[in-house]
């Protein structure tokens, strides 16, 4: 049985990512009237339903292992009258996926290993000429062993931002936007990651399952904030692959 609250019922994206950059980037991809756009870990593929959205010639297929968050996604597609035009597909990454026009992987490069792994397996999935929407983790400054542990990571694991780019560019990929998360956007990331948990325990402060409840939250909040925060970044890099490649 899952315990007490909810499941990202509080979060728009899974990703320190504002609706207003969310539309921004939208819309910036939708321009380049992609025919196929193809999310991988989509989760509920709130940006990906976005995007077909603004591009009425394109078709979307979004790719993740969780059944009931593409459930979510689908039941999203319904509402916005463009469930003909997406396919959410539950899989470990083993369905072959036709190459698309644009490709969106955030916070999912975990799945290929490293970035780099994540980059290599991306780059056949873009059309030559096409682009990238890859959103990572990097450090804003060099983390202690410590901060880098309460993200679940060492302080190897990642690049700083100059260091994630030169990455992409010796995957064979050109920059063609660098964006990174704000302060704001973090912190409505984060407290809406626990706020499921947090009103859950409001309600029900004495349920059997409030002690692991409680303990879930305090673990967490305390390892963004006296861990991560403002050392974890966050970037939406726009990656173009050159036509010959």
């Amino acid at each position: 049985m899952a315990i007490g609250p909810g499941y990202y019922d509080d979060l728009q994206f899974n990703a320190p990512l504002s609706d207003a950059r969310a539309e921004a980037l939208a819309e910036t991809l939708a321009a380049r009237r992609p025919a196929r756009v193809l999310d991988i870990g989509c989760g509920w593929a709130e940006l990906l339903l976005r995007i077909v959205a603004a591009a009425p010639a394109a078709t979307g297929i979004g790719v993740d292992q969780d059944e009931p968050l593409l459930e979510r996604g689908r039941a999203n597609a319904v509402r916005r009258g463009i469930a003909e035009r997406v396919q959410l597909i539950a899989s470990d990454g083993s369905v072959p996926l036709d190459p698309g026009d644009v490709v969106v992987c955030i916070g999912s490069d975990h799945v290929f290993g490293d970035q780099a792994g994540a980059l290599a397996a991306l780059a056949p999935l873009v059309n030559p000429g096409g682009v990238l929407l890859f959103g990572t983790g990097y450090w804003q400054q060099p983390p202690t062993s410590e901060q880098a542990a309460a993200f679940g990571a060492t302080p190897d694991e990642l690049f700083d931002l100059a260091g994630l780019v030169e990455r992409t560019v010796a995957s064979g990929f050109r920059p063609l936007d660098i964006q990174t998360a704000n302060e704001d956007e973090w912190n409505a990331f984060e407290s809406g990651y626990l706020r499921d948990w947090e009103s859950w325990l409001v309600r029900n402060p004495q349920d059997g399952e409030a002690a692991q409840v409680r303990a879930k939250a305090d673990t967490h909040r305390h390892g963004w904030l006296a861990g991560y925060r403002n050392v974890l970044g966050f970037a939406y890099l726009t990656l173009g692959r050159p036509s010959i490649y």
